[in-house]
């Protein structure tokens, strides 16, 4: 799977849909006490609250939105420098569609905890980094990394980079985010479409996750290389308000 992933992003169309297929697994107590019961209840909803939510898996800056500067800088890069003396035929909205791909293959893996599925596609030090995260979640945190790309409404690339050094080494690093709604596939299958203000309607909130991966690949002249995953985050926007 890994081969056949690396040959997809390595390939000019990013085309990964027609390479690859994958399967994906997809109360209160009454109270009628006073306070001090209250208080009690209270402090239970909070741990079983804490062992729902989902932290996040890597030491990054969470990305939400897309900044229109940076939105201006990336369109400039793809076409003004990565297209014409990279990659002639690079596309930023191919690259898009091809990393919701890379997406269901790496979250996939975490959920199963199969990190030696995701060697050649995440880079060493991060496979490391997600290891320890996900060591340290509960059964039902793990169910919730599993995403499927038909899951995905809004994608963005946040920023796109281009790096040299000494020796005339150059590298292009994206950062992508994903807006997940979970269960939206279904939900389009069956004609139940969600409201445009899902963001705020509390039954939603727990199904809304948003997701930072970061993408690298080297461009150095005589270089073969394809594209590597060496930031995987996963978080729940409405964890970030209650910080």
């Amino acid at each position: 799977m890994n081969l056949a992933l690396r040959q997809v992003f390595r390939s000019q169309s990013f085309r990964l849909c027609d390479r690859i297929s994958h399967r994906y697994l997809p109360k209160q107590i009454p109270i009628t006490s006073t306070c001090p019961v209250i208080q009690f209840r209270s402090y239970c909803e909070e741990k079983v609250e804490s062992r729902k939510l989902l932290p996040p898996l890597m030491e990054f800056p969470p990305i939400v939105w897309p900044s229109f500067f940076k939105f201006v800088k990336n369109w400039m890069f793809a076409n003004f420098i990565i297209r014409p003396y990279f990659e002639q035929e690079f596309s930023l909205n191919e690259f898009i569609e091809a990393s919701k791909h890379a997406v269901q293959v790496v979250s996939d893996a975490l959920h199963n905890s199969d990190f030696k599925s995701l060697e050649g596609i995440v880079e060493k030090d991060a496979i490391d980094a997600l290891k320890t995260a996900v060591s340290k979640l509960s059964v039902s945190q793990r169910q919730l990394l599993s995403i499927e790309k038909d899951d995905i409404f809004y994608a963005f690339p946040y920023q796109v980079g281009v790096m040299f050094d000494d020796s005339d080494k150059r590298w292009v690093e994206i950062t992508m985010c994903y807006h997940v709604l979970r269960g939206l596939k279904h939900m389009k299958d069956s004609g139940d479409l969600p409201p445009i203000s899902l963001g705020v309607q509390p039954e939603y909130q727990d199904k809304i996750f948003i997701l930072n991966y970061r993408f690298i690949r080297e461009f150095t002249k005589g270089v073969e290389d394809s594209w590597w995953v060496n930031i995987v985050n996963h978080f729940q926007p409405h964890t970030l308000m209650k910080k």
